[in-house]
């Protein structure tokens, strides 16, 4: 009969277990015993839920203290020669190193996972690379579910993803030559988790959502020919894209088992029911589980449309062979919405979280087998909670519409070309040659946190609370000056995060309580959600960027979340193209820059570390997706006079491939990640003879190390050897929110130092 099953489950806890444990063991407050410990009482509190929310197949080694990826390095003894590895193999301290780095070893890149928010450790290769089974982490976890009654199918990041989202340290190196090395540590994983009982292995492959080359292809015939001959049966998991022309690729590979994305990829369910149908009459019986379900978002599905695509999948395979999942692991959405109390009963009758989805899934299942009449109850809800999201009022704003259908190309555009505002802006600001600045945040502190909670609880009135920011925002401008930074910020002390403290302001979006997803390791994120038509009832930053400006004679910047970002990091509404609701944001955020500007301040800083994140993965269809973001950015920045001077910051990403569209930003100043690559993705801006002024992170704020004078002098200096010298800034990687003031006035201090000795 048909099967209901899961991808993987979000690991963080519905209140945030997780990040509390692992940051409590970071800073010594709890042992390696108790972090453990939390970890096994995550797992098992998760299992008994997907089994009571009526799941069949559940996964197990989805779980990880910090990043799946990071996960499957320390498995295979990927582990950098600069994180020191004791006799019995790399324990939870060499792990955790290998994130945050050390005095000593300074950490592994992180960049985004395909198009989401989420952040994966990437594997570094050498030409002498070896690989060894130095964890049995997956069998661990097989083996505690089986003790506790819950038969799982174990979850591996598949070999050639794998290679493929590594970096080579080696010139030369392609990551693929070391797929005969690798393979048999996966082989022996696989023989061990056999043996131990686990009869399926889910192994996802999400490359094949890309555009593949010989190379790739080649690599995935070899790696699945040796797998599949482990006597497990391989269900191999596609999602985030149709798979296109890559169907024939991953049907070739003869798993017993292929999942594929329909929520993405709705389009490819005919052809492959045809290829898999074709299959069977040559004694090919491959199950096919229909990811149905949006792992990524957080409406409630319409059950009645899935239903269809099941019953349709089932009509030309058979029952036996269908499964029906999420289109990808829950790890992208919150734990559970029925710990949410903030949202109204309106508004959370259009939702569903990843027990929500779960329950869903398990409804359409008992739908296949038992008839509708045995979920009628969900089929109900889903029909009604459909028709109430359409008709209510609160989704549509006329006003918001008729401004959007009124945009002109000379609403993209600035008045002058870029040199001439470059003249206005130099007269307008005094600056030094590399002038030194920050990307916008300072520590949030203890203080700052529950200053803030005391004033949504009510324990702080307003008058009180404002006080109490403008203090921290002097502070903050009094410890810049002293520092000796050229251009100054206010230290964003209201702020929650880069995108919800907006979404709390506009129009057309809510706020959850307890709607957290995991980003990087102890970072959560708690998306706001884009319901309706958004607009800006008022100013959002003004206040305090005034405030700020006026306790100190140097230029201070206005600090914003571009739109794009604010679309790609929201739970975004799917009732109408993203870009649509990309246009409206932009409308107000542009809102938002003129009144700065009007408020006397000279820079302007418009975030957009999600332009990367948001193309779409294949490259035919990038282009048109590139025009329109670029153009919401341009919409919201180009309203200014000259002499403002539009900032914007990019990081975690790859830039090559999308330098014209950076380009076209036209903003005056960019800044982009770089310390944690070693400076490769300056190349990018190099190789492209990037037109404006950009500043190259010097140091990486994901990480508590202290680089030192000469550390940044290096980078700088190596900066300087390819890009002019009068276009170059100096800055951190990103924001400084979550590190310490110690640990940030030292950095800055030693950046400062840098640029003044390269000044001499």
């Amino acid at each position: 009969m048909i099967r209901s099953a899961n991808l993987g489950f979000p690991r963080i806890g519905a209140r945030r277990e997780l990040k509390r444990a692992v940051e409590a063991y970071w800073t010594g407050d709890i042992d390696v015993a108790s972090l453990t410990a939390t970890g096994a009482e995550l797992r098992a509190r998760h299992w008994k839920l997907q089994r009571d929310a009526g799941i069949e197949v559940i996964p197990s080694n989805d779980f990880s203290f910090y990043d799946q990826v990071l996960d499957m390095s320390v498995t295979i003894g990927c582990i950098p020669p600069r994180f020191r590895v004791g006799a019995a193999g790399a324990d939870l301290d060499v792990y955790f190193a290998m994130a945050r780095g050390t005095d000593d070893a300074p950490a592994m890149e992180m960049t985004k996972w395909f198009d989401t928010n989420y952040h994966y450790i990437v594997p570094e290769f050498l030409r002498e690379q070896e690989f060894t089974l130095q964890s049995t982490k997956a069998v661990d976890e097989f083996l505690e579910a089986k003790s506790l009654g819950f038969v799982t199918r174990p979850v591996l990041l598949g070999p050639v993803t794998y290679l493929s989202l590594g970096k080579s340290k080696d010139a030369g190196l392609d990551s693929l030559s070391l797929l005969d090395r690798l393979l048999p540590v996966y082989k022996s994983l696989i023989d061990k988790l056999h043996a131990a009982g686990a009869r399926w292995i889910q192994i996802d492959e999400p490359i094949l959502a890309l555009d593949l080359n010989d190379r790739q292809c080649d690599a995935l015939r070899s790696a699945y020919r040796l797998l599949n001959a482990s006597g497990a049966d391989i269900m191999l998991a596609t999602y985030f894209e149709s798979l296109r022309d890559n169907l024939g690729v991953a049907v070739s590979l003869q798993t017993r088992g292929l999942h594929i994305d329909l929520v993405r990829g709705r389009e490819q369910l005919d052809r492959t029911l045809a290829v898999l149908a074709d299959s069977a009459t040559s004694g090919q019986d491959t199950v096919l589980s229909l990811g149905v379900v949006d792992g990524r978002n957080i409406w409630r599905s319409d059950l009645d449309n899935c239903l269809t695509v099941v019953e349709k999948a089932a009509r030309a395979l058979g029952t036996d062979r269908i499964e029906i999942a999420p289109s990808c692991s829950l790890i992208h959405v919150p734990v559970d919405l029925q710990v949410e109390q903030t949202l109204d009963a309106e508004l959370k009758s259009w939702m569903a979280f990843g027990k929500q989805k779960l329950e869903e899934i398990a409804a359409l299942s008992r739908a296949m087998q038992d008839g509708r009449d045995a979920a009628a109850d969900a089929f109900a809800a889903s029909s009604e909670a459909a028709r109430s999201r359409h008709a209510s009022p609160r989704i549509h704003n006329d006003g918001v519409k008729t401004r959007v259908a009124g945009i002109k190309q000379a609403d993209l555009l600035r008045r002058s070309d870029f040199q001439t505002r470059r003249v206005a802006q130099h007269r307008r600001m005094t600056l030094p040659e590399f002038p030194t600045t920050t990307i916008g945040s300072f520590p949030q502190t203890e203080k700052v946190r529950k200053a803030r909670a005391a004033f949504r609880r009510g324990d702080m009135d307003r008058g009180d609370y404002e006080a109490f920011l403008e203090d921290e925002i002097k502070a903050a401008v009094e410890k810049q000056e002293a520092l000796g930074l050229d251009v100054l910020v206010h230290g964003e002390f209201e702020r929650n995060d880069m995108v919800e403290y907006f979404g709390e302001q506009l129009d057309g979006f809510a706020i959850t309580k307890h709607g957290w997803v995991q980003s990087y390791g102890s970072r959560y994120v708690k998306p706001p959600v884009v319901f309706g038509d958004v607009s800006r009832p008022g100013p959002m930053t003004v206040k305090w960027s005034a405030y700020a400006q006026s306790v100190t004679d140097r230029p201070m910047k206005g600090m914003l979340t571009g739109p794009v970002t604010i679309l790609q990091w929201s739970f975004v509404r799917n009732d109408q193209p993203r870009m649509e609701t990309c246009r409206q944001i932009a409308l107000a955020i542009r809102d938002e820059v003129l009144d700065l500007e009007k408020a006397d301040i000279r820079a302007i800083q418009i975030d957009e570390p999600a332009l990367r994140e948001g193309l779409p993965l294949r490259m035919n269809d990038r282009n048109p997706w590139l025009r329109q973001a670029v153009d919401c950015f341009r919409l919201a920045a180009a309203g200014v006079c000259d002499d403002t001077q539009i900032h914007s910051h990019m990081c975690y990403s790859e830039f090559n491939d999308i330098m014209a569209s950076i380009v076209a930003l036209d903003a005056d100043v960019i800044s982009i990640e770089n310390s944690r690559s070693d400076m490769e993705l300056l190349s990018a801006f190099v190789d492209f003879r990037y037109p404006n002024e950009i500043g190259p992170g010097l140091w990486d704020i994901h990480s508590p190390r202290v680089p030192s004078v000469d550390e940044m002098k290096k980078l700088l200096c190596e900066a300087a050897s390819v890009i002019s010298r009068d276009k170059l800034w100096v800055n951190p990687d990103c924001g400084l929110k979550t590190r310490g003031w110690p640990e940030v006035e030292r950095s800055i201090s030693n950046m400062v130092a840098a640029a003044v000795s390269l000044r001499a």
